[in-house]
């Protein structure tokens, strides 16, 4: 079966068989149940463990990219992949592809930006569409690989409840290392999306991964699985990818232009009202992710509002509670301000005297 031509209806038929195959059997009794209080925000002082590092620039121009990723590269090498959400046609809130030329083209030459495609009909549902799309946006400075465009491969989930295995674009165990730079926004399905969405769906395949993640099998609903189980669901399928690629990995959050909506979302996304922040980067998922959420929480209320909002109403901060019970990083981190010398500083510093956005 060509998996680029299945369409939604005959994916739900499709999926059928495929959870036996890949997804944790399980009897009426013995089904996973969702964790709780996605939507309830834990301050640092309540977290207990270890503490990582993340550094934090207020910096955003492509030399803070730059500044934050040399801060996280020491084991990125051989073939690698910049996984990057390239955007729908004309989106006006994605990373500036300026931005990630000047950083392949000092950093990583040789690099390619790994992308899939979607699971929703629309500018980068098949291959062809998305071809044009990524030419659209600005992305042809270096090569783009769509990963899922030939074939599927599975990863194994360890420690999952809801994967036993999830099912990624076949390009992607052809790299060595994968660095993850991450728009950091709302989402309308994950609350917020940072990097463990980037990864989550941003890896597994348009047609069958994604579908693993969104959608129970033999019903109509496309988006049915939402908040908890949905959290869930898409951080198992990056622990695949983070425990594939071990030490080799490195996460670059860019806290620009975050409307609540998702990048997925295009030009139809709701109008940026949260401030501009920065860039923070880390070589743990979870800290680099938490960190910009502690900003977000840090801010002034008229300042996060809208934000904030989004990511309690859709239980997104079990994302990162999830994160921490499969073993995926520390909650606790130090952060270090590159702007003053690398001290430690507290998000409520690093969020201080924010400017209202400006389009």
């Amino acid at each position: 079966m060509d998996i680029k031509t299945i369409t939604t209806v005959g994916l739900l038929a499709f999926m059928v068989t495929l959870p036996f195959l890949s997804i944790n059997a399980q009897d009426e009794n013995s089904a996973p149940v969702p964790g709780v209080d996605g939507n309830k925000y834990v301050p640092y002082e309540q977290r207990k463990g270890n503490e990582s590092i993340v550094y934090f620039t207020r910096n955003l121009s492509p030399d803070g990219l730059i500044s934050a990723y040399q801060k996280v590269c020491a084991d990125i090498e051989g073939r690698v992949g910049v996984k990057l959400h390239t955007g729908e046609q004309n989106g006006p809130n994605i990373i500036p592809a300026a931005w990630v030329k000047a950083l392949i083209e000092k950093e990583l030459p040789g690099a390619s930006i790994v992308e899939t495609n979607t699971y929703y009909a629309g500018d980068r549902y098949t291959t062809e569409q998305h071809r044009r799309t990524l030419e659209e946006n600005g992305w042809t400075f270096c090569p783009v690989d769509i990963i899922d465009e030939e074939d599927t491969v599975t990863l194994p989930v360890f420690g999952g409840k809801w994967f036993d295995c999830m099912s990624v674009g076949s390009h992607l165990p052809t790299y060595n290392s994968l660095v993850v730079l991450t728009h950091f926004k709302g989402h309308t399905q994950g609350g917020f999306g940072g990097s463990d969405k980037n990864i989550g769906i941003g890896c597994a395949d348009g047609r069958i991964g994604k579908a693993w993640i969104h959608t129970t099998p033999n019903q109509n609903n496309q988006w049915d699985i939402a908040k908890e189980e949905f959290m869930e669901r898409m951080t198992e399928s990056t622990k695949a990818v983070v425990d594939y690629f071990g030490k080799h990995i490195a996460y670059v959050n860019v806290m620009r232009n975050m409307s609540v909506s998702c990048d997925c979302e295009g030009k139809a996304a709701a109008p940026v009202v949260t401030p501009n922040v920065g860039i923070l980067s880390s070589t743990d998922i979870l800290a680099v992710d938490q960190a910009c959420i502690d900003l977000v929480y840090a801010m002034t209320e008229s300042e996060h509002h809208d934000l904030v909002e989004r990511i309690e109403s859709r239980h997104g901060l079990r994302q990162l509670s999830y994160m921490k019970e499969l073993g995926m990083g520390n909650d606790r981190y130090v952060l270090i301000d590159l702007d003053n010398g690398g001290r430690r500083i507290t998000p409520a510093e690093a969020v201080k005297g924010l400017k209202p956005f400006v389009k």
